[in-house]
């Protein structure tokens, strides 16, 4: 009896039969088709051709093969969908316009920027390109999970090692259902110091990056086709939330013609523009007569680079034009930012350094699973070559055994029970060649062994610090940096509506003053009038009981102001930050501005307009240490501080200066003892090194400052009770960096020791601040030229109980009236005098 064929039918709901399939299929094209995974950066079509291509043995060092061959293998092995769409993801990673790095190499006709299509894929070749190597390296090394195929006959990685950010470098776009991502390209060695800083944060002070700190590395997105990126306004909101809009502009340049005529010449347009269609808009426009005064629209684009030409009328207004275009066409294109990829194949939209993190996190894993898989096999190999050595040293009775047993097993048997040897071992032996025997052959496999126990030690270091681990993984990126990196392409432009407050703060000098207490504030620089040596000066401030002025500098409002603090700490701020007050106010307390640490004190402060390479900062301790680190090392400076210098116990960091290599430095004790000796005799080292020995002290002496040679012809000495004196730079020669230097100052009841020091010019003035707040300003010319070994003048009268707390230089000014017109200060810790 035949089937009834309506026995099999089951009836269901429709309306929940249609969500269910509906989910599936958005799941399917959201996980398995259109959007990329964070690790690596690819589609699931990607990623399948690039191993396709690895299997294929199509490296960059090989033949070209068919486009054909690879996408039917990429069909027939992994991707089990149309070849269009595969072949179409090949394409896409071999044209130089579409991606920033191409990850293929083609041969023949790929396309072009106009929109025409590629060949045919069975006229196109390729070939893996060189940095698409750095993706797919290592992936034999169980770096990786691999899954079954769709037929389970193939096995396919999950996920490339990446070596990379390949997500952020080559960006990438898709529509899944219901969503769609957009991230734009950047450029290489950017994107990899972006993930230096984070590995060097996590290793040197075990915290965390803000996304501050990678938007000063990272400029912007970096599109192959250059242009240029109006404002940072869009960038910022788009790597801070994920999503944002980016306006690009094509890069044009106005000619005026022989003839006297303008022409409008552009050479680069804006991602993902087509230049035939973009001609074709500007044609219609002229056309329909929307923008009147252009005569002539040719395209002279060639090997050598794009160049469209868009020739004016004589009477035409070629940036009125321009801006038309820039209204009307492709000229002017906004590029929606959507930061949008798989985490454990879950959809999430990510900002910047969401993004960077995942991808150390995917590299920790690939490393550690790398680095236990050679540990693996150097043991393995070890294993043997310890049963190898074994049997070179009892060799006769070796043989003995071997010849004297009925088969392999036997041997094998009789191996393992005499020496305690595995079934590895045993078997090594058996198979060893009569040539291990010789002294050479011995010596190597003993230098093997060697060699291998130091790199089993080396790997179970690794695996056993996170610190060594990420310091691995920053070397290998630091050389991809170094091969791939180029130059941006993508320039950041002025944009009218992306003004800041800072764009509308003057650029102007002022006075800093900050107190012992710490209250700082910032002032006009025609505050204080010279005066006489010997005066009694004018109220500079009104403190608080037992606080002074102990930092007073001249800087400009858009200039960094970088705080060094006792305990080895360094903060920033920009001039304008700091509130702006009277001279006789008090101030902002400066832990209002700062987050400083409790106990913490500022004890040096530094204006600095720009870091720039080859610049250095050199420092000093209480207890005598130096340091010299580029001033580039301090050029992200976060708002909880970054440590400066590594401290000794009872040690603390009491001045620095800004350098370029080239300079004498000189440090003074309160004792009255000095040193000079060449920068250069300091070796540059590491933002939290702890230094060397700069000055041998004396029991119970400690540095009080540093100067240098090219801050002045003489070296100015004050001491706590108002004496001074200045000596001739020349009557202290350089001696080594460590000694005990010579007597700088004669240290007397009458005296007191040495609180503050300068290096001066004749021209110069100086404001010395006693504890009382008062500030008196006089020529250094008036004050006594004297030896070394003395003691100097009385250079300020001091109330009862009052003593010197600093001491500050100015610089005379143009105007040689010194009671009516005042003088502008001179910012002390400057690398130029």
């Amino acid at each position: 009896m035949e089937d009834n064929i309506f026995d099999k039918v089951h009836e269901v709901d429709l309306k929940k039969t249609m969500e269910t399939s509906y989910i599936d299929y958005a799941m399917s094209v959201i996980a398995s088709r259109a959007l990329p995974d964070v690790r690596d950066g690819l589609k699931p079509v990607q990623r399948r051709i690039l191993y396709s291509m690895i299997e294929l043995n199509n490296g960059p060092d090989k033949p070209h093969r068919k486009c054909a061959r690879i996408v039917g293998d990429t069909m027939g092995k992994y991707h089990p969908h149309g070849d269009s769409s595969i072949y179409g993801a090949l394409v896409n990673m071999a044209q130089e316009w579409s991606t920033r790095y191409p990850l293929v190499d083609g041969h023949g006709n790929f396309g072009s920027v106009d929109g025409d299509g590629a060949a045919a894929m069975r006229y196109t070749e390729a070939r893996l390109s060189k940095i698409s190597m750095e993706l797919t390296a290592d992936i034999n090394k169980d770096t990786v999970d691999f899954i079954p195929n769709f037929d389970e006959t193939e096995k396919e990685p999950v996920v490339l090692p990446a070596r990379f950010p390949n997500l952020l470098v080559n960006g990438t776009s898709g529509i899944a259902v219901g969503m769609a991502t957009n991230i734009p390209p950047h450029n290489l060695a950017e994107v990899i110091n972006a993930v230096v800083k984070i590995i060097d944060d996590q290793i040197e002070e075990n915290e965390e990056t803000t996304i501050e700190d990678i938007l000063k590395i990272i400029k912007g997105p970096d599109f192959p086709t250059g242009g240029m990126i109006l404002g940072t306004r869009g960038i910022e909101e788009a790597y801070r939330t994920g999503r944002g809009k980016v306006r690009v502009r094509a890069v044009t340049d106005i000619e005026t013609m022989p003839n006297g005529k303008s022409r409008i010449i552009v050479s680069e347009l804006p991602y993902m523009v087509n230049k035939a269609r973009l001609i074709e808009k500007i044609a219609e426009l002229v056309r329909d007569k929307k923008i009147d005064g252009i005569t002539d629209l040719s395209d002279q684009s060639n090997r050598e680079g794009m160049r469209v030409c868009i020739e004016l009328r004589r009477d035409a207004n070629a940036n009125v034009i321009l801006n038309q275009l820039y209204k009307h066409t492709q000229l002017q294109d906004t590029f929606g930012v959507i930061m949008l990829s798989l985490i454990n194949n879950e959809p999430r939209v990510m900002n910047l350094l969401d993004m960077l993190n995942y991808y150390l996190e995917h590299q920790e894993e690939v490393v550690t699973r790398r680095t236990k898989y050679e540990l693996n096999k150097a043991e393995e190999r070890a294993h043997i070559l310890e049963g190898l050595l074994i049997a070179l040293d009892n060799i006769d009775e070796v043989i003995r055994i071997i010849r004297g047993s009925d088969n392999v097993q036997a041997a094998k048997a009789e191996l393992m029970e005499r020496f305690g040897l595995s079934d590895v071992q045993s078997q090594a032996i058996v198979d060893m060649r009569l040539r291990a025997l010789t002294g050479l052959e011995r010596e190597k496999l003993e230098n093997e062994y060697k060699e291998l126990m130091e790199k089993i030690g080396e790997l179970k270091a690794i695996l056993a610090d996170r610190k060594l681990l990420l310091g691995v993984i920053k070397e290998e990126i630091i050389i991809i940096r170094d091969k791939y990196g180029d130059e941006r392409r993508t320039s950041i432009g002025f944009d009218e509506f992306d003004i800041s407050m800072e764009d509308l703060i003057p650029r102007q000098d002022v006075v800093i003053t900050m107190t012992k207490l710490g209250y700082i504030k910032r002032m006009s620089n025609d505050t204080f009038k010279a005066q006489h040596r010997g005066g009694k000066g004018i109220k500079g401030m009104q403190t608080l009981e037992e606080d002074y002025v102990e930092e007073l500098f001249m800087t400009n409002t858009h200039h960094y102001i970088m705080f060094f603090t006792n305990t080895g700490r360094v903060y920033r701020l920009k001039a304008y930050e700091i509130p702006e007050a009277s001279r006789t106010s008090r101030g902002t307390a400066i832990i209002n501005l700062l987050q400083l640490m409790p106990e913490e004190k500022i004890t040096a402060v530094i204006p600095i307009e720009e870091y720039k390479e080859g610049e250095y900062l050199f420092m000093s301790t209480k207890k005598g240490l130096v340091k010299k680190t580029p001033i580039t090392d301090y050029a992200n400076v976060r708002k909880t501080g970054l440590a400066a210098i590594t401290l000794r116990e009872e040690d603390e960091l009491i001045e620095v200066k800004y350098t370029n290599n080239e300079r004498d430095i000189i440090l003074i004790t309160k004792y009255g003892q000095c040193i000079r000796f060449n920068e250069r005799d300091v070796r540059s080292t590491g933002r939290t090194s702890m230094g060397v020995r700069g000055m041998n002290l004396a029991d119970r002496d400690e540095v009080i400052g540093m100067q240098l040679d090219s801050q002045g012809t003489h070296l100015l000495i004050v001491s706590e009770k108002g004496m001074g004196k200045r000596t001739g730079m020349d009557e202290f020669t350089s001696q080594n960096r460590g000694g005990k230097g010579v007597k700088c100052y004669k240290i007397t009841e009458k005296t007191g020791n040495v609180v503050g020091v300068k290096a001066v010019d004749l021209d110069d003035e100086i404001m010395i601040i006693n504890t009382g707040g008062i500030i008196i300003r006089m020529k250094c010319d008036n004050i006594s030229s004297l030896g070394r070994v003395t003691s100097g003048v009385k250079l300020i009268n001091l109330p009862d109980g009052e003593t010197v707390a600093s001491i500050a230089k100015v610089r005379k000014g143009d105007d040689e009236d010194e009671e009516e017109d005042t003088e502008e200060v001179q910012a002390e810790n400057t690398s130029e005098e």
